[in-house]
């Protein structure tokens, strides 16, 4: 078994009094001062999160920006230098090799940011066919990501000199005054919190002093730091896929209702054969929201069933407590065949034990991104 990877600032997470777990290879910390507040921190005020176990990686070269778009799943051309999107790196066979974000620098210059553990495998996919000219760089431990999110978020930016005032998806790069001087950071109106919020992404030598800054104005404002247990029951709450639970190699974006992440019209992007047959025949699963109507809470792999008959329907790809709703809620692959629909009633095998669930489709509370 190899080593768990440690984040650049590990050491300041232990000091807050951070538990740790193992998330895509990284030891992470799960929580500081217990999930429930840190989840009502970013809901209410401002949480900051240290996820700089997130992959990042520089496309570069003469048609750069052409070439991603050739390769991944959604439109760049809908976009320009400056905005980001959310885009998808599926295989020949429709499934998801990874969820990703792409950052628009320029026709030249794409910058991307993967999932920790298939960092590795979307850069050897796009080096495998990448023309001369164009580079594709592992910047993995090259930078680190800290998510500021929450309703407070923007004054906290403003506040520290920050650019603050960006459409949703956009992103500048910027100068932090930090106690070891000024640190260049790419400031993102990003996040996987469903609050407004932003990910600034500094050079990983300079994460410490950055987040030392953040920290500071976001305790003074009544805010918490926050680990991956409020960020898995955040993005819950909004319906947002995980890979290797919503998404993955044997689940496509048609299957997680990921269409919108798609350039149907693109002549070319990995897996398009096979997401347009898909398409068009139609799904035979789906992904769908459960909100327990009785006392209990879905968890990932619970069996489910329809209502009063014992037939498997699909299985629970995530599940959690909501801390906003008081209530167990889960997201779940269903088999269409099964005809079922927003509003029906299933029953989760929690332990051995039926729990009624309302189908609904996400997210379970309001986006304010």
């Amino acid at each position: 078994m190899s080593e768990l990877l440690a984040g650049p600032i590990a050491d300041r997470h232990a000091a807050l009094g951070a538990t740790f777990a193992e998330f895509g290879g990284w030891n992470m910390p799960v929580s500081y001062s217990g999930t429930v507040a840190e989840h009502a921190a970013v809901r209410e005020s401002v949480g900051i999160f240290d996820v700089s176990h997130l992959g990042k990686a520089l496309v570069s070269g003469e048609g750069a920006a052409a070439f991603v778009n050739s390769t991944l799943t959604n439109d760049l051309g809908k976009i320009v230098p400056g905005k980001a999107q959310y885009t998808l790196c599926c295989n020949d066979s429709g499934g998801v090799v990874d969820d990703l974000i792409a950052y628009l620098v320029g026709e030249d210059e794409v910058f991307l940011v993967p999932n920790a553990a298939n960092t590795a495998s979307v850069v050897a996919q796009l080096q495998a066919i990448a023309p001369e000219g164009i580079s594709i760089t592992d910047q993995h431990r090259d930078l680190a990501v800290l998510a500021v999110q929450g309703p407070k978020s923007p004054e906290i930016l403003a506040g520290l000199g920050l650019p603050a005032d960006m459409e949703y998806m956009a992103f500048a790069d910027a100068d932090l005054t930090t106690a070891d001087g000024v640190a260049p950071v790419r400031v993102c109106r990003t996040g996987y919190t469903g609050e407004r919020g932003y990910e600034i992404v500094p050079r990983l030598d300079d994460a410490g002093a950055v987040f030392d800054v953040l920290l500071e104005a976001i305790t003074a404002a009544g805010g918490l730091p926050a680990g991956l247990g409020a960020r898995d029951t955040l993005r819950t709450e909004m319906g947002y896929a995980l890979h290797g639970h919503e998404l993955g190699p044997d689940i496509s974006p048609v299957q997680a209702r990921s269409s919108w992440a798609v350039g149907w019209d693109k002549p070319s992007f990995f897996g398009r054969d096979a997401l347009l047959a898909e398409k068009e025949a139609g799904p035979t699963r789906r992904l769908y929201g459960l909100r327990a109507t009785g006392r209990g809470v879905p968890r990932a792999g619970c069996v489910v069933r329809l209502a009063g008959k014992d037939q498997q329907i699909g299985t629970c790809t995530s599940g959690t407590f909501s801390p906003t709703l008081k209530q167990g809620i889960a997201l779940a692959l269903l088999d269409t065949a099964s005809g079922v629909r927003k509003g029906d009633e299933v029953v989760v095998d929690v332990r051995g034990r039926d729990l009624a669930c309302e189908v609904v489709i996400p997210p379970f509370v309001p986006s304010h991104v």
